[in-house]
């Protein structure tokens, strides 16, 4: 029998349904999320909710990262009160939350379900780590983790695509579809038993108090402080793909010559994504980031398996950073479609790597306490892309401010941007004015003001990381070795 079955079959049952679980976690919350960006700033008229950039990097920057600072909290009720327990509250805020956000319209009141939502993710985020690590041991943790990032993957790459179709009907149907997927994991809880736990007397404040203090032993390490603030910019610079591509790509991209290419190849799947103004959906296209690592991602860890963790993480800084700018520095369909597979690149061969160099600079004794900290950069990386994808894309290249600066130049009266005049309403009485048609008027917008110029300030933060991670590697790790 070949070793891989052998490996399989030392998985218990409680590490198949931890990983179904995550499948279809997964699949729920990156079957919204992906389109989220849009859905935030997009023309009230056709069901979104017209919110501005900055908005927008207000709720995803601030609600995302205090997603991943609360598992700080939530693992240790999970840890007290029982796995199962804690899932099934998390799951019944994930439903309630997904139903109840198409009723929230405002920016305050998305922003407080997002958040709430958030604390679902918090609940279930932990649990199913902690089972996957108490499921396996030494002999199975590297093919159980790959399994369980497989998992990740892949309801990354489904979950948008089924989101996506109802869409077509209304954003709402995206929203209760989570809600139905999620649906599907409380018959699965009902087969989970929990693996090995430690139950403790001690009350919830004085082990929460512990952990705090365990993650300020581990913070005095000044190597570990002053990586995960570089790792934090790589994690600004990531996200960019889910907080500001979707969006750059449905306002400057004409992507009408990418589903004319497609339906020439493959009629059926062009008319099957395709929208019936014969373009193709932004999310879409960043959907593709997912397909690449489910089919590279072992060719890529296989090359990169005997590099030192730092040398991959440079490398693949420095490869994600090129990609990821740019995906923004042209508004051609095939050159972003291609700009992402060098960005996928680089997320396969540093993005694993983080967790596992956290483990080898650790001293022996303090390895679960540095692993503690491994949430701050993603929380830090995720509230600085709000910024980057709110204000600064904002000024810089989102096309209604834009066009309202072109049309305060001209002097054009046309009504301000409310709730009785949508910002098609807006762009529409514009290219009227202007005498233009949409597509003139978004090419001249894009020669006059120049909106891809955000690549700059992505490819410089990426960048940065690279350089800094790279000086941090000659001048202290080292050197001090």
């Amino acid at each position: 029998m070949p070793s891989i079955a052998r490996v399989f079959k030392k998985f218990p049952k409680t590490f198949w349904i931890a990983n179904t679980m995550e499948l279809f976690e997964r699949w729920a919350w990156y079957g919204f999320y992906m389109l989220l960006a849009n859905y935030l700033t997009k023309s009230t008229d056709i069901g979104a909710l017209g919110l501005s950039q900055s908005e927008k990097g207000i709720i995803m920057g601030v609600g995302t990262a205090i997603l991943y600072f609360l598992p700080l909290i939530t693992g240790a009720i999970a840890d007290r009160y029982g796995y199962k327990k804690v899932l099934f509250i998390a799951f019944l805020i994930y439903i309630t939350g997904f139903i109840a956000m198409p009723h929230c319209r405002s920016f305050a009141s998305f922003f407080a379900i997002f958040l709430y939502v958030a604390i679902g993710g918090a609940l279930f985020k932990p649990i199913i780590s902690a089972t996957v690590s108490k499921t396996t041991n030494d002999d199975t943790s590297s093919i159980g983790f790959g399994i369980f990032y497989m998992m990740v993957n892949i309801g990354a790459f489904i979950g948008p695509l089924f989101a996506l179709h109802f869409s077509k009907v209304s954003y709402d149907q995206v929203f209760y579809l989570s809600a139905i997927f999620i649906a599907v994991n409380f018959p699965i809880l009902y087969f989970f038993k929990e693996p090995g736990r430690e139950k403790s007397d001690t009350p919830f404040w004085e082990s929460l108090k512990t952990i705090l203090l365990n993650i300020w032993v581990a913070l005095k390490d000044y190597r570990l402080v002053l990586f995960l603030i570089i790792v934090s910019g790589f994690w600004a610079m990531y996200n960019q793909l889910f907080y500001t591509l979707p969006v750059f790509i449905d306002q400057w991209v004409d992507t009408h010559t990418l589903y004319n290419f497609i339906h020439e190849a493959w009629p059926w799947l062009a008319e099957k994504i395709g929208s019936a103004d014969g373009t193709i959906k932004a999310e879409y296209i960043t959907n593709v980031d997912a397909l690449y690592i489910i089919i590279f991602q072992i060719i890529v860890s296989t090359i990169i398996m005997k590099w030192k963790p730092l040398s991959s993480m440079i490398s693949g800084f420095l490869v994600c950073s090129i990609g990821m700018s740019l995906t923004l520095f042209t508004n051609n369909p095939f050159f972003v479609i291609g700009s992402i597979f060098i960005f996928g690149v680089g997320e396969m061969a540093g993005s694993p790597k983080i967790t596992e160099y956290i483990g080898k600079i650790a001293p022996r004794d303090k390895v679960a306490l540095y692993m503690g900290t491994s949430f701050l950069p993603v929380m830090l990386g995720n509230f600085l892309a709000g910024y980057i994808s709110g204000g600064v894309y904002g000024k810089m290249s989102d096309k209604i401010n834009l066009l309202q600066k072109e049309v305060t130049t001209r002097g054009l009266d046309i009504p301000k941007i409310s709730d009785t005049f949508s910002q098609t309403d807006y762009y529409n009485r514009a290219a009227e004015l202007m005498n233009m048609s949409h597509q003139e008027l978004t090419q001249f917008l894009w020669e006059n003001y120049q909106p891809n110029k955000i690549w700059i300030i992505v490819l410089g933060i990426g960048l940065g990381a690279s350089f800094l991670l790279f000086l941090y590697d000659r001048l202290l790790i080292r050197r001090v070795k």
